[in-house]
């Protein structure tokens, strides 16, 4: 149930769904008497979707996210483990072109091959089953290990499960499959922005984790005040941005994490 009614939810955070759904709304009620409420619903919505797109708004609300948690410290020592989350590959295209499809979080997965050429006696924990409400094909899992093993990583380092549909199923999926031992460091590999929300999922969960952010969409500071260059491109960095502080604010009211935005300790 928390699973639908947050990709439901989901659905309308993201601003451009929204600007869009009064456009609509607008653009029907020009039909009927309230036409001058329409007319101005819909050239606000034009007027909201040139100004989310082509400003800098999408880099002001991801970069507090990404900057939440600094680049991973190698010098304290190798991990024991690493777990990687999903949301890299996408399931229903690998499976309809037979072939591993990755999306702009490639880095999650890349990341892992480095780390496991650094690290030879880490674990790597995958976690990844397949989070869409609608139209579910395949699991991001098993192309995770037909890429790692591609990576060189030998299939007796690999743990990997495939039913895992958000974080917080990530969380509990992943602390179950490393069972891990006390003393022992794992790190936690995914996007910058989502570090946040994932680090403080996993601190509920009782599975102690150090923050290693991969895929940066801005180069800090100053993509601050930098505008984009198409609106497609704004409005997907604004959606990426407010899904995450979406997710953060849901799951600190629903319990599933002990703080509203979740930091280095």
């Amino acid at each position: 149930m928390f699973f639908t009614l947050s990709k439901i939810l989901g659905f309308f955070a993201l601003p451009s769904n929204l600007v869009i759904a009064v456009g609509l709304l607008g653009t029907v009620m020009l039909r009927t008497r309230l036409r001058r409420s329409g007319l101005a619903l819909a050239i606000g919505s034009l007027i909201v979707v040139a100004i989310i797109g082509l400003s800098p708004l999408g880099n002001a609300l991801i970069l507090p996210l990404e900057q939440r948690f600094p680049p991973w410290d190698p010098s304290h020592g190798a991990p024991d483990g690493v777990v990687v989350l999903g949301g890299a590959i996408g399931p229903e295209l690998s499976t309809s072109r037979h072939e591993i499809s990755l999306n702009e979080s490639a880095e999650r997965m890349t990341a892992v091959a480095q780390l496991a050429r650094r690290y030879p006696r880490a674990r790597i924990v995958f976690s990844g089953g397949n989070g869409s409400l609608l139209f579910r094909q395949g699991t991001e899992a098993g192309y995770a290990l037909e890429l790692f093993l591609s990576f060189g990583i030998a299939r007796e380092r690999l743990l990997l499960e495939d039913q895992s549909r958000n974080t917080i199923e990530n969380a509990v999926y992943a602390r179950d499959l490393a069972a891990p031992k006390p003393g022992e460091r794992w790190l936690l590999v995914t996007s910058a922005h989502h570090m946040p929300r994932a680090v403080g999922v996993f601190r509920k969960a009782g599975f102690a984790v150090e923050a290693y952010p991969v895929d940066f969409r801005t180069r800090g500071g100053e993509d601050l005040f930098r505008p984009f260059a198409s609106v497609g491109d704004g409005l997907r960095r604004t959606d990426t941005a407010m899904r995450e502080w979406a997710g953060l604010a849901i799951y600190w009211l629903t319990g599933q994490m002990s703080e509203l935005f979740p930091g280095p300790v």
